[in-house]
């Protein structure tokens, strides 16, 4: 099955081959396929990350198998590096095994024909032909997770430009921990002019088809305790674009990302807020402030939904689903960095869409009176930043912000709409209802 960026579908619980096959010659970067092996907080050391160097895992369930295997018919110009996944053997700490391909010498973009290909004792299983490539130089190709019991197939195509540091510090690696270079193995061919005659290539049964898979039923998402993680910028990634400053307005609500050189890394929402005593500020209870809560709806793009909020503690998870985190609660908003939520660019690939919201707690029944400000702060890329208008209605509850992936870019637009909720429907009901995201809800305390 060829499976478009983002598509999933189910594996068998095998020994699975993973081909990595690019274009070679003159002229081209060299590449190299590695594993990632990936927990519940991310990889857990150096010993995780599989490549020819280090070309076996501590629990032998990946093997670097092959690399730089030039293609059976040398007018073709390809190569393939080949890994071998035991899907049986992954410890069960292990939630995902990304397959991970880095460049020498020169960027993703020069270098034609990047395809994944899955194979099950020689039959296809999936593919995926990565396109649209530029200035990576570390790709997240796909990845094998499990799900239900069983393991899935996700194709990412998600690119790093501060290459392979870049990417071990979304998961947790050091720059220390990684490889600095490709190792010297056997260099990429260069095609013969002259082919020699050749047999015939062994053809391969081709699996039945496989039935289109419905997405997974709302789930709940595992969490970890909230700590400040935002991902620091690794010493050897560049520094970030310093581009303009983005206002969202009325007028102009939406900024794309992408285009702004913001769509990787971490993203950081922040939310500050003081109390204006002249207009409303006797809504608010005295001496201690008034409590806001950041929180977040996603739908992520295998249908999976849920909400990240202090409330019952879902605080979310950086490194696996939903890969959103929401660092603590400021119960005052006296805290110089107000509260924040923290979202993984480096898994874009997953998301479908975020909703950024807040709720007032307690010490308020309105945001009348109330002036906040939402700032998105990419690592890579210009801020961008809106304020919240007046509040005139009774809400206890505003939709600050909607991230959505369209295409290849991935947009930010400002809502900045006050909801009214119904008697007796919570803050959290009443912005799915508005939404349509669908969830079901249970009372809660922090």
């Amino acid at each position: 099955m060829t499976l478009r960026k983002g598509e999933n579908m189910p594996l068998p619980t095998a020994v699975l081959q993973v081909e990595f096959t690019r274009r070679a010659g003159t002229g081209i970067p060299r590449a190299e396929v590695c594993a990632l092996l990936v927990a519940d907080t991310g990889a857990r050391d150096a010993d995780d990350l599989v490549h020819a160097a280090a070309p076996v895992h501590p629990s032998g369930a990946v093997r670097y198998a092959a690399g730089g295997t030039p293609d059976p018919d040398p007018a073709a110009g390809t190569v393939t590096d080949t890994l071998s996944v035991d899907l049986t053997s992954v410890e069960t700490a292990v939630t995902s095994v990304l397959i991970v391909a880095r460049s020498d010498g020169g960027t993703f973009g020069r270098i034609p024909g990047l395809r994944l290909r899955v194979t099950d004792g020689g039959a296809e299983v999936a593919r995926f032909d990565c396109e649209g490539a530029t200035a990576e130089t570390a790709y997240v190709l796909g990845e094998c997770y499990r799900r239900g019991g069983g393991w899935k197939f996700r194709a990412v195509g998600q690119g790093y430009g501060s290459g392979l540091a870049g990417l071990g510090a979304a998961y947790g690696l050091r720059a220390d921990q990684l490889p600095e270079r490709l190792p010297e193995v056997v260099p990429d061919p260069v095609p013969d002019p002259v082919p020699e005659p050749m047999a015939e290539p062994m053809s391969h049964p081709l699996p039945e088809a496989t039935r289109a898979v419905a997405p997974e039923p709302t789930v709940v998402v595992p969490v970890v305790p909230p700590a400040p993680m935002t991902p620091p910028l690794p010493a050897s990634a560049p520094a970030p674009v310093r581009l303009s400053k983005v206002t969202l307005t009325k007028d102009a609500p939406a900024v794309s990302l992408t285009k702004q050189g913001g769509a990787t890394g971490a993203l950081r929402v922040n939310l500050s807020w003081r109390v204006d005593p002249a207009r409303g500020g006797g809504r608010f209870r005295k001496g201690g402030g008034v409590d806001l809560d950041l929180c977040a709806l996603f739908e992520l793009s295998d249908g999976s939904k849920g909400v990240v909020q202090a409330l019952g503690n879902a605080f979310g998870s950086l490194y696996q689903p939903p890969f959103i985190l929401l660092d603590g609660d400021d119960r005052t908003g006296g805290s110089a960095s107000g509260e924040n939520l923290t979202v993984n660019l480096d898994h874009t690939a997953h998301f479908r869409r975020i909703l950024v919201f807040v709720t007032i707690y307690e010490g308020a029944r309105s945001f009348a009176g109330l002036h906040a400000t939402v700032t998105l702060q990419p690592q890579y890329g210009a801020p961008v930043d809106f304020v919240l208008d007046e509040c005139t209605v009774q809400s206890n509850v505003c939709a600050l912000a909607l991230l959505v992936r369209e295409g290849d870019d991935l947009v930010v637009r400002r809502e900045a709409r006050y909801l009214v909720p119904r008697r007796g429907v919570s803050p959290q009901r009443t912005t799915d209802y508005a939404y349509g995201w669908g969830l079901n809800w249970t009372p809660g305390r922090k």
